[in-house]
């Protein structure tokens, strides 16, 4: 007989029987699926499709690590962020994040490694988010995006459990990415 917990695995995965795009653009779309329960219930549910994220964790010798000051209109919030994007079509997860660090900050990063994966909503959005740890960098010039942030620093690493506490880190995805570098101690 297999374990209960095994049994509850196989028994509770719902079903999508149809989809249609409820209104979308090139970045996400509102979704509405025809769900079946695993009691057999069947109803319409609301969901969104995003493209993939990716960011970049930049640590240099000293362990300072590359953040950008960003307001946020949607929220009307400040907040330090990492440099981060949408995965274009035809481009890895490791390719998107390097080029969005030298789009949004000037700084040319070196090698990549996977530092963490997550889906930050996966009960209402699909959207995987994938972040890399650089421990090297170039400047290369200004940046090319020039909406994306009002400054860009290296903040000691050591500083950044304060500004999580103090909410001056919000961002769901920079959140993941720099408490993963932290508690790993991947930096250097």
């Amino acid at each position: 007989m297999p374990a209960l917990g095994a049994l509850r695995l196989s028994g509770m995965r719902w079903l999508i029987h149809g989809e249609s795009e409820a209104w979308g653009n090139p970045w996400l779309s509102v979704r509405r699926l025809d769900v079946e329960q695993p009691d057999g219930k069947r109803f319409d549910y609301h969901a969104v499709r995003l493209r993939h994220v990716a960011a970049a964790v930049v640590v240099d010798a000293d362990d300072k690590v590359l953040l950008m000051w960003r307001h946020r209109f949607l929220t009307d919030r400040w907040g330090w962020e990492l440099p981060m994007g949408l995965i274009e079509v035809g481009e890895t997860a490791a390719e998107a994040a390097a080029r969005e660090v030298e789009e949004e900050t000037g700084w040319r990063v070196g090698e990549l490694e996977e530092l963490v994966y997550s889906e930050p909503a996966a009960g209402i959005m699909d959207s995987e988010h994938h972040v890399f740890l650089a421990t090297a960098a170039v400047w290369v010039g200004e940046p090319t995006e020039l909406n994306e942030s009002d400054r860009i620093e290296w903040i000691p690493l050591s500083d950044v459990p304060g500004m999580i506490a103090r909410r001056e880190i919000v961002s769901g995805i920079t959140l993941v990415g720099l408490q993963q570098a932290l508690l790993q101690g991947r930096t250097r």
